[in-house]
């Protein structure tokens, strides 16, 4: 291979007029790939493009459920490089699937838990919440939300993946050319070495917005470009504010704009800021302006140090489909959603979960390859969810002249005297688990509660030692988890062996604070958590995924259960 001029990774990605001192990111160092002193073309199963929050976590899942990949990325770093921290607000599920990758312990001790937010018209608080509250939240080992940098997450992933070593990590490895056909992809890869091919059974799309392979694939997308402006701002400063999610509508110290506030890791405050539609984004972001805007909001004498800002103008991008033969579109190479409620990069964290056991199932031989099918179905569903969801926040925040306007300043003159007008007041509708309600691979019936999200609730192993549902799937080890609440017959006993022995599936007996176990594997649910996250009484079964989904709920151990699990491995193409 003959030595190529290898442009290095522009300073901040394309992020135009920022200021700041930045964020000391790090660094890691280029190997030459050993394709490079061969002619051969090396195959692999899966090769992920793109090292950002989505491509490192689905690098982390298959190296846990020890499927080999390739993992490329074009920077020698995390992070942007000179520019934001960009996303900070971390979900419930998202801490969740990070517990099962081994990395929560290290996010709760460098990141900001919250669970208060504040939004407010003027000086009026129009609108307030406590997730703890919310049943949503509160029974999860994990909290409703973490703030911390992006960048901490995706390094705490490096260094995991490198613990498992079972996932090779190339860094300063650019994708220059691609194509496909049904055996395979072939993808071309520049480097400070020289360039080299590969081949890939399953290609990932992680690489952003802006995707090279989105473009080659002319793949269909919808999109919505709006006229609203918003400053960000990363700062510490000596005024600390509560440790709550503060948001205004009408800020009077931004010119009755609205104004974001939120902590994060190392005391570094994210301030956004909504300018007028035809502001100059190079003025807004001069560090003067900036600390001007500062000392309207915190006061004339606040001792500021600009870590970050920037400029930002919001969009929403769909895709039609996020399969494309070989490739598989996640995070923001399938869709872009404005940041209102936390809905961009934790979607792209449950896009990898989703893909990681469904390849990892495929590859070991355990599942149909129709189940891959289903990554589109779930995945572009939630998509559509979220561009829903944030464009409708976008609209009641930047209201176009005429009734979307009228139903704003109604909004929020009602909710400042009544508080049943307070829910209309949208700043965000925080981001939760998405339900699957198409999924081929998903068994519906009126009363399940196939689709849904399990929280990581708390019971009692046999021993009477604290576990959780992370734990459970943990040793399910990628396959399927069956748990079965109540007393269990002799024959159903006999069924359940003869079935986890034919198929890729773990059995656990759920018992309540008494009664005699039927089952060697078994658990106490004093307290009815387990019972109730999966949304099933009495004598039942639960059919749990290894991303903590319910595939299917059921009350006898009998066909339908059998056909529960075969359409849960693609095994049926068939739909309830």
């Amino acid at each position: 291979m003959s030595l190529t001029a290898y442009k290095e990774t522009a300073h901040t990605n394309s992020y135009q007029f920022t200021a700041g001192t930045g964020y000391e990111l790090p660094e890691y160092p280029f190997v030459a790939p050993p394709e490079l002193k061969s002619e051969q073309v090396v195959r692999h199963p899966v090769v992920i493009v793109g090292g950002g929050i989505t491509g490192l976590t689905l690098a982390c899942s298959l190296a846990r459920l020890g499927v080999k990949a390739v993992l490329i990325d074009e920077d020698n770093t995390v992070g942007v490089k000179g520019a934001s921290s960009r996303g900070i607000c971390y979900t419930q599920k998202s801490l969740e699937i990070f517990e099962r990758l081994g990395i929560f312990e290290r996010i709760a001790a460098k990141g900001v838990q919250w669970s208060v937010g504040r939004t407010f018209a003027g000086d009026d608080e129009v609108y307030s919440f406590d997730l703890r509250q919310q049943g949503n939240f509160h029974l999860s080992s994990q909290p409703p939300f973490i703030n911390i940098q992006q960048f901490y997450i995706e390094g705490f992933l490096v260094e995991r993946i490198q613990e498992l070593g079972v996932v090779e990590l190339r860094w300063q490895n650019r994708l220059t050319a691609f194509e496909q056909n049904a055996e395979c992809a072939t993808l071309t890869v520049e480097t400070p070495a020289g360039s080299y091919r590969i081949e890939a059974e399953h290609v990932i799309d992680a690489t952003g917005s802006h995707s090279p392979l989105r473009k080659w694939l002319n793949v269909p997308f919808d999109s919505r470009r709006g006229d609203d402006r918003w400053c960000i701002a990363d700062v510490r400063f000596s005024t600390r504010p509560p440790v709550e999610r503060h948001t205004w509508i009408e800020a009077p110290f931004n010119e009755n704009r609205a104004v974001w506030q939120h902590l994060m890791a190392d005391n570094v405050w994210r301030i956004d800021y909504q300018m007028a539609p035809n502001a100059d984004p190079e003025y807004v972001s001069r560090e003067d302006v900036v600390r001007e805007r500062l000392q309207r909001q915190f006061g004339a004498d606040v001792q500021v140090d600009i870590v970050w800002v920037g400029p930002y103008a919001y969009r929403s991008e769909c895709v039609h489909g996020m399969r494309h033969g070989h490739v598989y579109l996640m995070g923001d190479s399938a869709k872009v959603v404005s940041p209102f409620g936390a809905r961009g990069g934790n979607t792209g964290v449950a896009d990898a979960d989703n893909l990681a056991w469904k390849l990892a199932a495929v590859l070991r031989g355990k599942a149909a390859p129709a189940l891959l099918a289903s990554y589109d179905q779930e995945r572009l569903e939630a998509a559509q969810q979220n561009v829903n969801v944030t464009n409708r926040t976008a609209r009641f925040l930047r209201p176009a002249d005429g009734s979307e306007r009228l139903f704003r300043d109604a909004a929020i003159g009602l909710a400042r005297q009544y508080p049943f007008a307070r829910s209309l007041i949208n700043t965000g509708r925080m981001a939760v688990a998405n339900p699957y309600s198409r999924s081929s691979v998903c068994t519906y019936a009126p009363t399940s509660a196939a689709g849904q999200s399990v929280q990581n609730v708390h019971f009692a192993w046999a021993n009477g030692q604290p576990g959780k549902v992370n734990d459970l799937l943990d040793w399910a080890a990628g396959d399927l988890l069956l748990l079965v609440f109540g007393d269990l017959s002799a024959a159903s006993a006999q069924r359940l062996r003869r079935l986890c022995g034919d198929a890729p599936v773990r059995s656990v007996q759920v018992l309540g604070k008494d009664g005699a176990p039927q089952a060697l594997e078994h658990v106490r649910d004093p307290n009815g958590h387990l019972q109730g996250a999966c949304q099933v009484s009495g004598h039942a079964w639960a059919l749990l995924r290894p991303d903590g989904y319910l595939a299917a709920t059921g009350e006898t151990i009998n066909t339908p259960l059998i056909e529960a699990i075969e359409r849960s491995l693609g095994l049926r193409g068939d739909t309830p």
